[in-house]
């Protein structure tokens, strides 16, 4: 903890890079930078993506990833740290192995599909992430699907049914569980936060706009973001939904590809 007056913090990002932009380190350190805090990265895996497809992936040894993680925390104190893409069981294992041994944060974004439905994590890799990565976790983020994928179930329809995969999924061993209701059929995107004793419910209504590219990267770094500067979970997410749908609705100001476009990280900067 500084003794600054004003201090800025630091947080850390694991991800992999979006050449275009949008999604991945790239997000996240956009929206570490626009609410004020300090991001440094550790890259799992380059992409070669812009904002219609992902042409190829490259991804980066564990023993790298590895040593990425040991040079920053060697040097810089961070304060809170998100997870994005992570590919395959053995990073999982190795971010896993590395994290257990730090004071720290932790925000989890599943990353298991780009937003033009390429695979980012392997199916064997999930489970991997349930037993080694979600119980040094602060809290995990994910959308419907990637609830789905994790519980071995149908995707939930409705609140109530989101409520139960919450419970689901905190049951795996997580702190806290924001579950994010996005890809619900309606005019209405409830997010579902739940950390073990009770509900909190946070609606917003759907955006008309196909410039949503690195929406839950851009959460899940926001949400960081606030824990890094001393904000509870349930303040931090709050936060960081009013944050993400400011950029949401200020999306269409960009002129950035035309696929699904970025969010705009700046919005009240620029």
């Amino acid at each position: 903890m500084s003794d600054k007056p004003n201090p800025i913090f630091n947080a850390l990002t694991i991800a992999g890079s979006d050449s275009g932009g949008g999604a991945g380190i790239q997000a996240d350190l956009k929206a570490f930078s626009a609410l004020g805090v300090y991001g440094s990265s550790v890259i799992t895996a380059l992409t070669a993506q812009n904002t219609k497809e992902v042409r190829g992936v490259f991804s980066v040894t564990p023993e790298f990833i590895q040593l990425q993680l040991a040079t920053v925390f060697d040097d810089i104190h961070i304060s809170a740290v998100k997870t994005g893409m992570l590919g395959d069981s053995a990073v999982v294992a190795a971010v896993a192995d590395f994290l257990k041994k730090q004071d720290v944060q932790l925000v989890v974004d599943p990353v298991m599909i780009s937003k033009s439905g390429n695979a980012l994590l392997r199916p064997e890799a999930v489970q991997t992430l349930i037993t080694e990565l979600l119980p040094l976790a602060t809290l995990i983020t994910p959308n419907l699907p990637e609830a789905s994928a994790m519980l071995s179930q149908s995707e939930p329809q409705n609140i109530d049914e989101m409520k139960k995969v919450a419970e689901g999924i905190h049951a795996l061993g997580v702190e806290n569980v924001l579950l994010k209701g996005g890809h619900l059929v309606g005019e209405d995107c409830p997010d579902i936060l739940f950390d073990g004793n009770e509900f909190t419910e946070y609606q917003s209504s759907r955006i008309d706009t196909q410039n949503t590219h690195g929406t839950g990267c851009t959460l899940a770094s926001a949400i960081t973001a606030y824990l890094a500067q001393g904000e509870t979970v349930k303040d931090a997410v709050a936060k960081a939904k009013d944050y993400i749908t400011a950029a949401i609705m200020h999306a269409d100001e960009l002129n950035v590809g035309t696929g699904h476009g970025p969010v705009n990280h700046f919005h009240a900067l620029w």
